[in-house]
């Protein structure tokens, strides 16, 4: 539904109609049907990664986030940290300044609710933060409202919406940290009192940079990143592979491991009849120094089956993309920018359109 040049605007039933329609196929989608197009970018020459996204209102919007400045080759490459709010009222228009964060944050967690986008901890250059708010679009300005904070300051983690529950997970307390969390921590908004609460971690090793997703009422984790400091002091990731699914009424249960490392895919990721992660960083080029020729991240998208707890490469994409957030937006998935490859970020914007009936855009 990216062709609105074709649709009636003023036809307003027949707009519901066609959301209805592309909704319902998109959750019927097993990912090799998703069919990628642009939206407008990003008004930034760079673009950032690490960015929160969500919708307000009908309104799509990205905040905060981070990229380099100057030489991005360099080794000693400079990255800054942002919190302009941008705000896309519909497809056919065109990002724009909306509003600014409390201060520079990124590389937290976005959720989406009935009630507006809410960014959870994240990190600037100098520190991480256990902050939780709300971003609210409203008679054509961005609100912020506090929410509780979490238990302790975190960043680089994942998280996902079950029901009325917030569910986060993994993630680091500190820039200067040498290892990573194992904390499971969950706010239910439907509670008189909003509260985190912390509830028991997965069966598996500490992790950041993990993959979340829900399906049938239930919370995943997938794949991440342990820090290890090495022989010569230096601290190294150790790409994870295993997988948990949690629910609510029964807790933890491992699954099978994915077939390679997703760390940092584009997160949470995408519920259809499977749960679809989408490129990610497998850890295959880790030894490959950063720059143009830096092959990026992988294409796939990796879908996986409860009934055969089983995961397949069930489509590629025309792009690869890390440290990015996923929103479901008019019944489309949106990716908003990301890392290209290390160091390298991007302002293109992508969703999945839904496949045509018999041939024919929907949008007819």
């Amino acid at each position: 539904m990216n062709r609105f040049d074709k649709i009636c605007l003023s036809c307003v039933a027949c707009l519901a109609l066609l959301l209805v329609t592309s909704c319902a196929s998109f959750e019927r989608s097993t990912g090799a049907e998703l069919s990628w197009q642009h939206l407008p970018s990003i008004p930034d020459a760079e673009g950032f990664a690490g960015t929160f996204a969500g919708v307000s209102h009908g309104a799509l919007i990205a905040a905060g986030g981070a990229n380099i400045v100057g030489d991005k080759w360099s080794t000693n490459f400079h990255k800054v940290w942002y919190d302009s709010v941008f705000v896309l009222e519909n497809p056919r228009s065109q990002w724009r300044v909306a509003g600014k964060l409390p201060h520079p944050l990124g590389y937290g967690v976005s959720i989406t609710t009935d009630d507006g986008l809410i960014c959870i901890g994240g990190s600037d250059s100098t520190t991480h933060y256990p902050e939780t708010f709300r971003l609210l679009w409203t008679n054509g300005a961005i609100k912020v409202a506090s929410l509780p904070p979490l238990p302790k300051p975190c960043a680089n983690f994942c998280g996902a919406k079950v029901g009325s529950t917030i569910y986060v997970a993994g993630g680091v307390e500190s820039p200067t940290a040498t290892n990573v969390m194992k904390t499971f921590w969950a706010l239910d908004l439907a509670a008189e009192k909003l509260k985190w609460v912390e509830l028991p971690p997965w069966p598996g090793s500490e992790r950041m940079l993990a993959v979340a997703g829900v399906l049938r009422g239930e919370f995943y984790l997938v794949s991440g990143a342990l820090l290890k400091v090495d022989a010569q002091g230096k601290t190294v990731r150790e790409y994870l592979k295993d997988a948990y699914a949690f629910s609510p009424a029964n807790g933890w249960r491992k699954i099978v491991d994915v077939p390679r490392a997703v760390t940092a895919a584009p997160s949470p990721a995408l519920s259809t009849e499977q749960l679809l992660i989408m490129s990610g960083d497998d850890g295959a080029n880790i030894n490959v120094p950063p720059g143009p020729s830096h092959p990026g991240f992988s294409h796939d998208v990796l879908g996986y089956d409860v009934e055969l707890n089983k995961w397949t490469v069930v489509a590629q994409l025309p792009f690869g993309r890390a440290t990015a957030p996923v929103v479901e937006w008019n019944g489309h998935a949106v990716i908003p920018m990301g890392e290209v490859r290390p160091r390298e970020r991007t302002s293109e914007v992508w969703w999945a359109q839904p496949p045509p009936r018999n041939g024919k855009d929907r949008t007819q």
